[in-house]
């Protein structure tokens, strides 16, 4: 039998509404207020004032959110008629709540204004309200915001009730404009604009869409690195703390893959990756880099250099044993040698001792081709690889690899096609012997693939840019990787907080992208 008041008063709700809280007084105690007593706070000014024309806009809604509790209850308790009464209600609710958001944004400006601002060296008068329909959460709204003109001629005006709320772009609140980046972030264009329109009641064009979630894009930037090295030293952390006999392991990769662009032929693009490993050699998180094709790579190499100084700047712990795995393409190998070689600990100057490590799954590849290259496509040829990939993995495995090869090339005296091949696969090897010591690597804990980064590939870029039918240009497909990199990365929530709480007041940006020393003043 149920016993909630409800059905112990016969159906009839009680008289008092019991409301639990703590008053300072009398901590534990529940207060009883009943009906007439909210009645009267309500009724009373300045709140009287305040709510009652707002009451009167939400007092229409009250029949429609009556009926639909009505009808539902009338009739049998189906699925589907669960599955109606929930969506109508969740429209209802959008519909209050766009009536909430409207009167609230548009009553901001109420007070009196002042007829001049001074912003940035630039006088500024003030003109009538202007309208501009902003998305919110909750569908669009006319918000009517006072208009301040530059005194002189030739610069922009000023909104100041925009600046204040954050409107992305002159488009969005900053709760849709995130909304919006982080559909954006796993779904084509076409489907974050559908969803936006069925979820949220905003229709927006492509161009809207590529200009409110460009500008969240470049202010989430601006938070990326800080967050990323604050999620990062957390892993290490917990690194530092786990059982087993390695040292933690931070390690560093680096990787690129062609894309589909609008204009010319396929391009580089390139990840980063930075890998927190505990003291057994299990993963603890991994961090992501993206750019789109560029020359040389600087941009990547800059942000992957930045992030990992910052990192052990802001460890205080005993360094991490430090790893590099990648495979020996160009950019990857360069910026080892130029970079990684010559980096040195940013607190203590000392010289950072790393682990590179070539990745075993392409060196196993060019066993293979040699293999088929001395034996050919044969039974023999698998039994040798596979034999020679074992042997890899042991002390010296490369040189004796070497000679097994160079042993069966004299003998078995190869010409054309597999010569060269012999030969391209000979040299990769021996060019990179020494960063193959594989039982080595696997007793320091260091992983000997580079898997990690490879999909990263796949989950920054190839998952959401190299759909069927996708073509690029730089600029917004950076746009689309800069959102996947965060929130890959585990970090969205943090860089959006940290983005939202250094947002200032100076004239006349608008969800611009603040400095780190911006951010460290306002904290």
């Amino acid at each position: 039998m149920c016993r909630c008041a409800f059905c112990w008063n016969g159906g009839v709700f009680p008289r008092k509404l019991e409301v639990y809280h703590n008053p300072p007084r009398a901590p534990g105690k529940a207060t009883a207020v009943n009906y007439s007593t909210l009645l009267t706070l309500l009724l009373t000014p300045p709140v009287a004032d305040a709510l009652l024309p707002l009451a009167q806009r939400l007092l229409p809604h009250l029949p429609e959110l009556v009926q639909l509790l009505h009808d539902f209850r009338s009739q049998p308790v189906t699925p589907a008629a669960t599955h109606a009464f929930e969506r109508r209600l969740q429209e209802l609710l959008r519909a209050v709540g766009l009536d909430l958001t409207d009167w609230t944004f548009n009553h901001l400006e109420d007070g009196p204004l002042p007829q001049h601002l001074d912003a940035h060296g630039e006088r500024y008068r003030r003109r009538c309200p202007t309208p501009n329909t902003v998305a919110t959460l909750c569908g669009p709204v006319q918000l009517w915001r006072q208009l301040y003109e530059d005194v002189e001629p030739g610069n922009p005006c000023l909104f100041p009730l925009e600046q204040r709320l954050g409107i992305v772009a002159g488009a969005a609140t900053p709760a849709l404009a995130e909304r919006a980046s982080w559909w954006l972030a796993q779904q084509p264009q076409g489907r974050t604009m559908d969803l936006l329109a069925r979820d949220h009641g905003v229709t927006w064009s492509a161009e809207t869409l590529r200009n409110v979630t460009g500008a969240f894009a470049a202010s989430l930037e601006a938070q990326r690195q800080d967050a990323q090295v604050e999620q990062v030293l957390a892993w290490l952390q917990q690194a530092e703390h786990s059982r087993g006999r390695h040292r933690p392991t931070l390690v560093v990769g680096r990787d690129g893959l062609h894309l589909p662009m609008r204009v010319g032929a396929y391009q580089e693009g390139a990840t980063a990756t930075l890998t927190v490993y505990d003291r057994r050699g299990r993963r603890r998180g991994t961090v992501y880099l993206g750019r789109m094709p560029q020359p040389g790579q600087e941009t990547l190499s800059h942000q992957l250099t930045a992030l990992l100084e910052d990192v052990l700047r802001q460890w205080h712990g005993p360094v991490p044993r430090l790893g590099y795995v990648t495979d020996d393409g160009h950019h990857p190998a360069t910026y080892y040698r130029r970079v990684l070689a010559r980096l040195r600990h940013p607190r203590t100057g000392a010289r950072l001792d790393w682990q590179r490590v070539v990745d075993f799954y392409h060196a196993a590849q060019y066993v293979q081709q040699l293999a088929e290259a001395l034996f050919g496509e044969t039974k023999t040829a698998r039994k040798w690889a596979r034999r020679m990939r074992r042997r890899l993995k042991e002390k010296d495995g490369v040189k004796r690899l070497l000679q097994a090869a160079t042993y069966h090339r004299q003998t078995r005296g190869l010409k054309g096609r597999r010569e060269a091949a012999f030969e391209t696969a000979y040299r990769y090897l021996r060019r990179n012997g020494k960063w193959m010591a594989y039982w080595r690597y696997a007793r320091l804990g260091l992983p000997l693939g580079s898997g990690v980064t490879e999909a990263g590939c796949k989950t920054v870029f190839t998952q959401r840019l190299k759909q069927s039918g996708m073509r690029w240009d730089v600029a917004g497909g950076q746009v689309v990787v800069t959102l996947r990199v965060v929130l890959l990365s585990g970090v969205w929530d943090n860089a959006v907080a940290r983005l939202l709480a250094c947002q200032t007041n100076s004239w006349p940006g608008v969800m611009h992208a603040p400095t780190r020393e911006t951010c460290e003043n306002a904290a």
